[in-house]
């Protein structure tokens, strides 16, 4: 593969494709068995991430790598030789120079723990800038931004490219490949199968070439045909450490056999939401009502297992794939079983069961694994993501709290997750979907809630709607328009 100055190459693939481990290659965190790389026409050695940027090679992570209670510029200039004393004034010049030559701001004495999402995506990208970066990496650059901040990012790349600099995104998002990238490589399996201009593909030629065969990229939403109210949340409030609101008098219902979206900028309270929906975050305040045939049964301040005793078939799919929704260190098998081990009596556990569920997952989700007895922590996160939801899915719910749960998957995997959502959906799961894909909630749901610093901006018809107007209403509370 090659990589030229003065252009915008995608990186697609499926997931455990080797996409990532090939960036990881390039920018010092692993080490090739075999093969060279070569920079401006000679071999190199790259053996860490100093190297690389001894190179000018320079990767942003999906997820930042900062130091939260540090300065921007203080992040920016971590690691790096200098003298016993910060000329913290020029530092700061320094910076403002960077960001005005590519189009944006940044107050380099702000702390990181007060900036957005996309304030810290610009203290990582001016961080590999002012290391003299030439090579700029960009692992899922848009997972978390807003439509709005999208496009802000996209004209930053569109200069850095004028400015003769060679960048690489990886992304699953295809309308962005289309508009922003020159060139496309596509790796399937960790070989390279396909390379082409960006002006000659579609997204139908894009996702064959991932895949390997013909995909149906529609989402297919029938009319809704709800029946009684499943949950029923009324002033929801939480504080966080802080004692901040993290939440602030939440008021929402969610009927059987609907798919109600949540929108907003990363830490809108989505995560805070969902945990106390599931018994794993403290209320301050309020209420979360189950309701099955005339029967009432009030959720608040009760832990995951009396929620279970009371009969209440709650699923929860967290952000967190390894830290909250599985062990990385059990198999599959064992995993499955921490859905159910409560039901067998005795002293024995019933491995059957779970094994056969395992292998009709990896079967039904296309989960690439050695088998059900290798550890999740071995898988690529796309396939930790099917297994965890399919997981949940197999416990047959009622309700169904999902958080993210197509983060990180490759187009096919996703449509598989949307379909099997749809399938709850007709099958009468009350369903509540945390997105950060505006296209797909408004394709996928039939309403649409939108967060804003732990307040509820505004419910909108997803059928109706459009993406400008969510991501207005995610950047305001709608008492301020």
């Amino acid at each position: 593969m090659e990589l030229r100055r003065g252009e915008i190459l995608a990186l697609l693939g499926e997931n455990g494709s080797g996409k990532t481990t090939l960036m990881n290659m390039l920018s010092g965190i692993y080490y090739p068995d075999s093969g060279a790389i070569y920079a401006e026409g000679k071999e190199v050695v790259i053996r860490s991430p100093k190297d690389a940027f001894d190179l000018g090679i320079g990767m942003i992570h999906q997820h930042f790598k900062l130091v939260d209670v540090l300065t921007a510029a203080e992040n920016i200039i971590l690691g790096l030789k200098g003298s016993t004393f910060i000329n913290r004034k020029k530092l700061a010049n320094e910076i403002r120079d960077i960001s005005e030559k590519y189009g944006f701001s940044l107050d380099p004495y702000k702390k990181i723990y007060d900036m957005s999402v996309s304030e810290k995506q610009k203290v990582e990208i001016v961080k590999v800038l002012y290391r003299g970066a030439d090579v700029l990496i960009l692992d899922e650059p848009t997972a978390v931004l807003t439509p709005q901040e999208s496009d802000v990012l996209f004209d930053m790349l569109r200069k850095m490219k004028e400015d003769n600099k060679a960048i690489i995104i990886i992304t699953h998002k295809l309308n962005e490949v289309l508009a922003l990238s020159d060139r496309v490589c596509i790796l399937r399996k960790g070989e390279l199968v396909g390379e082409v201009e960006t002006k000659d593909a579609t997204i139908t030629s894009l996702t064959e070439g991932m895949v390997g065969r013909a995909v149906n990229l529609e989402i297919q939403r029938e009319p809704g045909n709800f029946g009684e109210e499943r949950l029923d949340i009324s002033g929801l409030t939480c504080l966080n450490d802080d004692g901040l609101f993290s939440l602030n008098n939440i008021n929402f219902g969610l009927r059987s056999g609907e798919i109600l979206g949540i929108a907003g900028i990363a830490g809108s309270g989505q995560k805070e939401l969902c945990e106390a929906i599931a018994g794993l975050y403290p209320i301050q305040s309020g209420s979360i009502l189950f309701k099955n045939n005339n029967e009432t049964s009030e959720l608040s301040g009760l832990s995951p297992i009396e929620i279970a005793r009371k009969g209440v078939h709650l699923a929860f799919v967290p952000e967190d794939r390894l830290g909250m929704g599985l062990v990385a260190g059990l198999d599959m098998v064992d995993n499955m079983m921490l859905k159910s081990y409560h039901d067998d009596k005795g002293f024995l556990v019933d491995r059957k069961k779970p094994k056969e569920a395992a292998e009709k997952l990896i079967k039904t989700l296309e989960i690439v694994t050695p088998g059900v007895s290798t550890p999740v922590r071995r898988l690529s996160g796309g396939n930790v993501q099917k297994v965890l939801l399919g997981r949940e899915i197999e416990s047959a719910p009622s309700v169904l709290v999902v958080a993210y749960p197509v983060r990180g998957l490759d187009i096919n995997s996703s449509y598989t997750i949307y379909n099997l959502l749809n399938e709850q959906r007709k099958s009468g799961v009350a369903i509540l979907f945390i997105g950060e894909d505006l296209d797909v909630l408004l394709e996928l749901c039939d309403r649409i809630m939108v967060l804003c610093g732990g307040q509820l901006s505004g419910m909108v018809d997803a059928t109706t709607a459009t993406k400008e107007e969510l991501g207005l209403m995610m950047t305001q509370i709608a008492n301020d328009k």
